[in-house]
């Protein structure tokens, strides 16, 4: 009887042992006893690129988390330089290593001014590592690999998928020419807006070109970092910037998937994934609340928006719906408001954006599965359904996961920073968060922390930029089928 298998990779003519070299390595998926052809006489790229494909394909959360620290250390380095500060003195390591993760993080949190602190290298420096964390170290590992070899390899689209939280490999090439569209659209379009105004405003061209450009970057990217000289005050009444901030936030927060899904089903709103439904919904929902709660706690305080025209104090109340999911920009001094509104905003910082988005946070779609839960337990539902679809427990545990890591590692740096700083708790948890939540707001304190407290809130920007992913990534990977399950019992809750 003749076996039906089909046969493995080495055998028939893509696999002929005459030309081993015409397989390609990063193109197909093995298990670890699979045969593969020996390299003859490899080089040292072919030998660097067998290592990362092995990586990415064993473990791909740890690759990402090596490349995106590369990343830092590699901007921290040229942070470091001379030629990045005014005054042609090397920046501290603390203050550079901070800067550089808050910069690739996309967090927007600064111990020094950006304006006057760092030359045009270090501002032109930043603005790349925001560009380059903003659409995701994978993402643009996946884009550099295209540009090398024209297309995408299986191995680097597991890799993008796992960044963009895409679940088919065949989705990634669409899903990445979407990423540079939508990033570059956005950037452009942000320009010619702020373009126009700063040279209104009596800046030079050049000065307003730059402007124009890096705020257009720190925007969509939901960064936070401001190089104009004086900073963001002036413009408290200027609904030429307000619009453009709260726009272009609202977008990069959103995430690549929902945007690549809004373009081609936005005649068709029932044809939505349940993913982009449950982003715009809760988002949106959240962005509401968010500015209706800041408005009615701040409408009166003089040392913000209380001495402000009605239609000012509208129009920060809906930037303080945004700009707590991940941006950061404020234009009013957050060490004013009341402690009541930073509580609020530890909140819709610690929840942030969109999955595969430049906002930080646990995400809008783990707390909208997390409260459809309680709902359904509430109801005695035993399925969780939203939109007509049923989530599966396997994406509930993983939601109860990365909410509890998050909310853990907030705990701990909250409690280092009490320790090491004489700060106030909610001083030391608006901060913390807004680090694990990449958002960048601050209360003020942030330049006068120790160095110890610089490094606790680095390593929070990091962990809060990659962890959420990689650890969702993580999960998902070891999840396996058991032959025997324990007998069931149920312990009491409340």
């Amino acid at each position: 009887m003749t076996d039906s298998f089909p046969p493995r990779a080495g055998a028939g003519s893509q696999g002929d042992q005459s030309a081993p070299h015409a397989i390609n390595p990063s193109s197909q998926v093995r298990s670890p006893g699979d045969y593969v052809a020996p390299m003859i006489n490899p080089t040292i790229m072919e030998q660097m690129r067998a290592k990362v494909d092995y990586w990415a394909r064993v473990y791909p959360a740890r690759l990402a988390m090596v490349v995106f620290a590369s990343i830092i250390a590699l901007t921290t380095g040229l942070l470091s330089l001379p030629i990045a500060t005014q005054s042609g003195q090397r920046a501290p390591f603390a203050d550079a290593l901070f800067n550089a993760t808050s910069a690739v993080a996309v967090t927007g949190l600064a111990t020094v001014d950006t304006a006057n602190y760092w030359s045009f290298f270090g501002q032109a420096v930043l603005a790349v590592a925001i560009s380059i964390g903003g659409m995701g170290v994978m993402t643009m590992a996946s884009l550099l690999g295209l540009a090398v070899s024209r297309h995408i390899g299986l191995t680097q689209r597991m890799l993008a998928a796992t960044e963009t939280k895409t679940a088919q490999l065949g989705q990634v090439g669409s899903l990445l020419r979407a990423v540079m569209l939508t990033a570059l659209a956005a950037d452009f379009f942000l320009f010619f807006i702020l373009f126009p105004r700063f040279l209104t405003l009596g800046y030079s061209f050049v000065d307003s070109v730059w402007y124009a450009i890096f705020m257009a970057i720190s925007i969509f990217n939901n960064a936070g970092f401001v190089v104009i000289p004086e900073g963001l005050e002036p413009f408290v009444s200027d609904l030429w910037m307000i619009a453009p901030i709260v726009l272009g936030t609202s977008i990069g927060a959103l995430g690549f998937p929902v945007i690549m899904d809004l373009t081609r089903n936005w005649r068709r709103p029932r044809a939505l994934t349940l993913h982009a439904k449950l982003t715009i919904t809760t988002y949106l929902t959240l962005a509401i609340v968010g500015a209706l709660m800041v408005g009615a706690l701040e409408w009166n305080n003089d040392s913000g928006m209380g001495g402000l025209p009605v239609r000012d104090r509208i129009a920060h109340s809906l930037l303080a719906g945004v700009n707590a999911r991940s941006s950061g920009i404020s234009l009013l001094d957050e060490g004013q408001m009341h402690a009541s509104t930073w509580w609020i905003q530890d909140i819709l910082m610690f929840i942030g954006g969109g999955s595969a988005s430049t906002a930080g946070g646990i995400k809008v779609t783990t707390i909208a599965v997390l409260a459809l839960a309680v709902l359904a337990e509430a109801r005695g539902d035993r399925d969780i359904e939203a939109f007509g679809r049923r989530v599966t427990s396997s994406t509930v545990r993983l939601a109860v996961a990365v909410t509890m890591i998050g909310a853990f590692l907030v705990g701990i740096g909250t409690m280092i920073l009490l320790a090491v700083t004489p700060y106030s708790l909610d001083q030391v948890l608006f901060e913390t968060i807004s680090a694990f939540g990449t958002c960048g707001l601050s209360t003020g304190i942030t330049s006068y922390l120790p160095d110890s407290g610089k490094y606790v809130l680095s390593a929070l920007m990091y962990l809060g930029r990659t962890g959420p992913m990689t650890i969702a990534a993580a999960l998902a990977l070891r999840e396996r089928r058991r032959v025997i399950r324990m007998p069931e019992e149920n312990p009491i809750i409340g």
